[in-house]
């Protein structure tokens, strides 16, 4: 503690004596300082024991002496020392009264104890003080690194809630509470996600204090890179003295190396992931599982998913440079997927160990969280501008991927940025695959991935590929801007109104080309259908008779149904 008031009146030395503000002794001292001035606020901070001979007050005015005496209170200054048997043989009592009535200390100060001896002894003591927390600081360093070595990120949390006499809490990227002492601050911890992901924000290394005096929490950012990988809540009843911030600054920074270390680790990992991946999708299901040895447990023998993930301005750019745009204005690739043989997984272009950013990242760090959470293993593979993804099939981390891709859908559907984020990924999510069966997952999820970018969505399964119908797939803007060159000459020649053969030639097609069947639609005369059947081959230049140019005039005809 520093010293106060009430120590110095203690302090056998310097005799001091209280003649008023006896109420507030316990007030600390910052330090003490000698001023003859009429006014010594400017040079004051606030906590300091001021002390004065009157050489130039006017100490037996009381209307000065309030002045006086008032304006030092509003200052801070934590008690007035006057000298007697310089100037004044006594305190005056206008001094004693205006010190009274504004509740500050005031103490006499006998001729024998100069002012000397009243600074050395406030600085002694605050540099025993000091030396104290310096001590208890190195000796909670020693504590925080013992548990760190011996028990983890659980054991560190453990000793600080001790050192601090309060509660602690380790948060993962996510913003999720992954340990915290004691245990029934994992509750408390966990209302402080929405503060977390706030300061993950910032630019680290950032901190913030939330709650008040009596349940005041701390939140630290931990990690090195420009996105905190974690965070750590610190909470006390009373803010944290010296002693308490060099304990807390110890676990952050014991925190951090962990964090680092765990972070060096997990690239370590992604460059085998990529090795792994590579192997499967090239055939080798053993040569993976020799390289990956335990690192995935059973995830590459049990029935997993393929996920593939880009940034939607990766999809945007990839449309732009077709020239082409999707629907609500944004740009759209209209590329078919890719195929996947044995031969191009080999050759395929992952950076190992070069961490996903942005949306991805985001991405990486939440279906990570939720894997850590479950005990489950995940690889994670960074692929140029995409992420590749194997999952557990049913499991916590697919799940994740789910819900994420259902949150960005939700706000794009409310127009809302989700997390304040603009750019969300887009993912394609292959059916459930064995090990020898990798390349076929893997081209399964960029197929969908595909039609996730055609229709707008954050994420599409396969199994929704299969489904449905194939006129879902004209939606796009070149198969329009086809189908509308196919059918301009007839669309012109029915604008001038001499016959209406669009539909009469859907009238046929649809009723596959039976005479009778179609003209009976139209209402009109077979022989007039017939007419205007040969009306479309010469306008067109081209057989009805063939099967592909069928095919393109019914397929033109459904691309534009919504046109027309």
């Amino acid at each position: 503690m520093p010293p106060t008031l009430a120590s110095l009146v203690h302090h056998s030395a310097l005799k001091l004596t209280v003649r008023a503000g006896e109420e507030r002794l316990a007030t600390p001292v910052r330090w003490a300082h000698a001023s003859e001035l009429a006014d010594p606020v400017p040079y004051m901070e606030g906590g300091e024991l001021l002390l004065i001979t009157a050489l130039k007050l006017d100490a037996e005015d009381p209307e000065a002496m309030r002045r006086y005496v008032r304006r030092l209170g509003q200052a801070g200054v934590a008690g007035l020392g006057f000298a007697v048997g310089v100037h004044y043989a006594t305190i005056p009592d206008a001094l004693v009264d205006a010190a009274a009535e504004e509740r500050l200390p005031l103490l006499e100060v006998p001729r024998r104890t100069p002012f000397l001896a009243i600074s050395k002894a406030v600085s002694a003591a605050i540099s025993a003080e000091q030396y104290q927390a310096v001590t208890a600081g190195f000796a909670a360093q020693r504590d925080l690194t013992k548990q760190a070595l011996g028990g983890g990120p659980a054991g560190l949390l453990a000793a600080l809630a001790g050192q601090v006499d309060g509660w602690a809490a380790l948060y993962d990227a996510t913003g999720a509470v992954v340990a915290a002492a004691p245990e029934w601050a994992a509750r408390r911890a966990a209302r402080l996600t929405p503060e977390v992901e706030r300061l993950h924000a910032r630019t680290p290394p950032a901190s913030l204090v939330v709650g008040g005096e009596a349940d005041r929490v701390e939140l630290h950012t931990l990690g090195t890179s420009r996105r905190p990988r974690a965070a750590l809540a610190v909470g006390t009843g009373a803010p944290l003295g010296t002693a308490e911030r060099y304990a807390v600054h110890s676990a952050i920074a014991l925190l951090t190396l962990t964090t680092e270390r765990s972070r060096s680790l997990h690239e370590a990992e992604q460059r085998v992931g990529a090795a792994v991946l590579r192997m499967l999708l090239a055939g080798e299901p053993e040569h993976a599982r020799t390289a990956a040895g335990s690192l995935y447990g059973d995830l590459l023998d049990a029935p997993y998913r393929l996920i593939i993930a880009e940034a939607a301005s990766a999809t945007a750019a990839r449309a732009h440079a077709d020239g082409r745009t999707a629907p609500h204005g944004a740009p759209r690739p209209v590329d078919a997927p890719r195929p996947v043989t044995g031969e191009r997984a080999v050759a395929a272009p992952v950076r190992a160990g070069e961490p996903p950013a942005g949306p991805l990242a985001a991405l990486a760090e939440h279906v990570e969280a939720a894997a850590a959470r479950a005990g489950e293993a995940l690889l994670v593979v960074p692929d140029g501008e995409r992420l590749v993804l194997l999952t557990a099939d049913g499991g916590a981390a697919a799940r994740a991927c789910v819900g994420y891709a259902a949150a960005v859908d939700q706000a794009r559907t409310t127009g809302q940025a989700l997390a304040g984020r603009t750019d969300e990924p887009v993912m394609g999510l292959s059916a459930p695959a064995g090990p020898i069966a990798a390349a076929t997952a893997y081209r399964q999820a960029e197929q969908a991935l595909s039609v996730a970018r055609r229709r707008g969505r954050a994420l599409v399964e396969h199994e929704e590929v299969a489904t449905g119908s194939v006129v879902q797939l004209l939606s796009d803007d070149a198969v329009r801007a086809f189908a509308d060159g196919l059918l301009r000459a007839l669309r012109e020649h029915d604008a001038t109104g001499r016959g209406d053969l669009v539909a009469s030639l859907r009238a046929w097609l649809s009723r596959h080309g039976q005479w009778d069947a179609a003209a009976a639609e139209l209402g009109v005369h077979r022989h007039t259908l017939r007419y205007r059947m040969r009306r479309v081959e010469e306008i067109l230049g081209r057989s009805l008779d063939d099967p592909d140019v069928r095919m393109e005039l019914w397929l033109a005809l459904k691309a534009t149904s919504g046109t027309e």
